[in-house]
């Protein structure tokens, strides 16, 4: 934070605010207790027909309202008026602090507050920062949902200042992370068309070949449409077999791993990557249903059509293990199977139901095209070659986009907490910036 704070310019004195993580503020604020700046507000209700508000609809860190398709009030719910502050109390919800635009009812894991002694974007800026949610996550209590209980939060020790100084503040942070989210939504288009352009690469070179003056000839596959004229046109059947995972019930998942277990491979731990929480094992099983690192797995259901490497252990039914003869690499079929087209085509065959469930007979009797297994080399590295380009490009620009939000989050605690004066600001000339 001190590069951010030279900067800008700093209050001319400070004290000591006798809150260890809020450390220093101006000389002429003060600490008072949250329940002091902002009462708890909202009735209970039931029934209601007003607009609602679920944890769902707040966007965690940043406040921002996310219109949300199917959420309805289950149970109790609380009222809110315009301008009341929804503060999401479940821990696996905490960050998400939005400053209501309507009046309507929201769920009964939001608090609702109505600020009195800050401006209403002052509070909903200092309880996003990670110093307030920090406290708070200290004192959630339960298991399975643990919760924050106001008489906890209404107990922490906030800065107070002039409530123009507030409002001055929080039309600064306004305007300022604007910007930077306008910065951040374009590296995320970003983003999103190196992915597109990796992925045209990769399905370009496994239907139509590294060759573009090679003869091409119709597939006479739907899919596929032409493919260089030497590639030989065959059904999945005469290069694959299939078998399906085992379906564990709950009961007999184990949590923490051991010597006399595997992990159990599920689509729920694929989508997790490296987090530990939704890591589960059971007891070896056979042989039938364990992969290991060069195997490849295919979603028949659940994410139908994602393929997923590189892992070991048992998988769960909603997986095909494919088993591949030598008329066909590893790579070209993974390469393969991750063709857009492809995996559009098996979804379609999956069926159009709430669950696509894709079968053994639907897969297996796909046709692809396949050229020998030393264009299949080339392709595969080819596509490394140039993966390896659009990767590069990838880091840069998620490395800017985590940069962006750092800056957002230390911007936002150094304006409300007084590391920085920006009393000054004025958004027509924006001098603070």
């Amino acid at each position: 934070m001190s590069e951010l704070v030279m900067k800008y310019q700093q209050y001319a004195e400070y004290k000591d605010s006798g809150v260890e993580w809020l450390g220093e503020i101006p000389k002429n604020w003060e600490v008072v207790r949250l329940k002091y700046i902002a009462e708890l507000s909202g009735n209970k209700v039931s029934g209601s027909e007003n607009q609602y508000v679920g944890l769902e609809n707040v966007e965690s860190k940043t406040g921002k309202f996310k219109v949300t398709e199917g959420i309805v009030s289950e149970g109790v719910s609380n009222t809110f008026e315009k301008d009341n502050l929804l503060f999401g109390k479940l821990r696996p919800y905490l960050a998400k602090s939005w400053l209501a635009s309507f009046s309507g009812i929201c769920s009964s894991e939001f608090l609702v507050l109505n600020s009195q002694l800050v401006h209403p974007k002052f509070l909903k800026y200092m309880t996003l920062t990670d110093e307030f949610v920090e406290q708070v996550n200290s004192s959630t209590y339960g298991s399975k949902m643990p919760r924050a209980s106001w008489d906890f939060i209404g107990l922490l020790q906030l800065p107070v200042m002039d409530y123009g100084v507030s409002e001055t503040i929080a039309n600064f942070l306004d305007h300022e992370t604007a910007q930077i989210d306008t910065l951040i939504e374009k590296q995320q288009t970003l983003i999103q068309l190196l992915k597109e352009k990796r992925q045209a690469v990769i399905s370009h070179a496994v239907t139509k070949g590294l060759n573009p003056d090679a003869p091409m000839k119709d597939s006479g596959v739907e899919w596929l449409g032409e493919v260089p004229e030497h590639w030989v046109i065959m059904q999945f059947r005469r290069i694959t077999s299939l078998s399906q995972g085992l379906q564990i019930p709950q009961s007999e998942r184990i949590h923490e791993p051991s010597k006399d277990n595997v992990e159990y491979i599920t689509i729920k731990s694929i989508h997790a990557g490296d987090t530990l929480e939704h890591r589960e094992y059971i007891n070896k099983p056979s042989l039938r249903v364990q992969c290991d690192y060069d195997d490849v797995l295919l979603a028949r259901t659940g994410a139908t059509g994602e393929v997923v490497t590189g892992v070991k252990g048992a998988f769960h039914n909603n997986f095909f293990k494919i088993d591949y003869s030598e008329k066909i690499t590893k790579d070209f079929l993974v390469n393969m199977l991750k063709v857009q087209e492809l995996k559009s085509h098996l979804l379609m065959l999956a069926g159009t139901t709430t669950i696509p469930d894709l079968n053994h007979g639907a897969f297996l009797s796909t046709a692809i095209a396949l050229p020998n297994l030393n264009e299949q080399e080339e392709i595969c590295l080819e596509i490394s070659r140039l993966s390896e380009k659009y990767n590069l490009l990838l880091e840069v620009a998620n490395k800017q986009v985590k940069l962006l939000r750092e800056r957002r989050t230390a911007l936002i605690s150094a304006a409300v907490t007084g590391k920085i004066d920006v009393r000054g600001w004025r958004a027509a000339d924006n001098k603070a910036s």
